[in-house]
């Protein structure tokens, strides 16, 4: 029986890579586009699944933005936005399909954090703490869900080769991230996806309510 997987931010970047990944391997791909599902007002979310008449076995929650923000010249009304369209958007979508799952006897959630929620750097302190109540959510979830077969992971990617990454660093800063990473490289979006794809596959049968780190060794140096 074919699977669905719905895919936020499924249109550029590690989202793509995902839908590239999950239509390979024979599930049925829905990733809504911004103005279907505009994460950022949850007005649009609530209606969006009150219009969703479909079963999900996956949900990957991997649309995200990280506009910087310095302490002591944050704008509260981006970091609303940031928030609502990082964290809230998250907990929303899961808070609607877990039960759903749960009722089914299955279903994987992978919620896409980031290097930024256990390591920081200035201008991340809006990001950095969406992202580390990602971590907090996702471990929540997985306890009171386990026991349904349904497993909720977090994958916390390092620097990837994405626009978002190119939008935040010019091109020397990418050099030199390059060269102070263990592995000398940015990861491609597909090293993500592949890394994503097992946790919501049916190969994972126990790992659930972990954060899993996937920096090329940025995070232990």
């Amino acid at each position: 029986m074919t699977k669905t997987v719905l895919i936020t931010g499924g249109s550029k970047g590690i989202g793509k890579a995902c839908s590239k990944v999950f239509l390979e391997n024979g599930f049925s791909l829905i990733a809504p586009t911004r103005k279907e599902l505009d994460l950022s007002n949850t007005i649009s979310i609530q209606t969006y699944l009150d219009n969703l008449n479909l079963d999900i076995d996956v949900l990957v929650n991997n649309a995200g933005i990280n506009p910087l923000a310095y302490v002591g010249e944050i704008d509260f009304q981006s970091a609303n936005e940031l928030m609502n369209t990082n964290f809230w958007a998250t907990v929303m979508l899961s808070n609607f399909f877990a039960p759903r799952m749960r009722d089914r006897g299955y279903g994987r959630i992978v919620n896409v954090s980031s290097i930024w929620s256990g390591v920081t750097k200035s201008g991340r302190s809006m990001y950095s703490s969406s992202k580390a109540a990602i971590n907090a959510f996702t471990r929540t979830a997985a306890v009171e869900f386990a026991s349904s077969n349904v497993l909720i992971n977090a994958v916390a990617p390092g620097y990837v080769n994405t626009e978002l990454t190119k939008l935040n660093n010019s091109p020397e800063q990418i050099d030199q991230i390059k060269a102070s990473l263990p592995i000398n490289r940015l990861a491609e979006p597909f090293e993500i996806a592949e890394l994503i794809y097992f946790l919501a596959s049916d190969k994972n049968t126990f790992v659930t309510g972990q954060t899993i780190f996937a920096d090329g060794g940025y995070s232990i140096i």
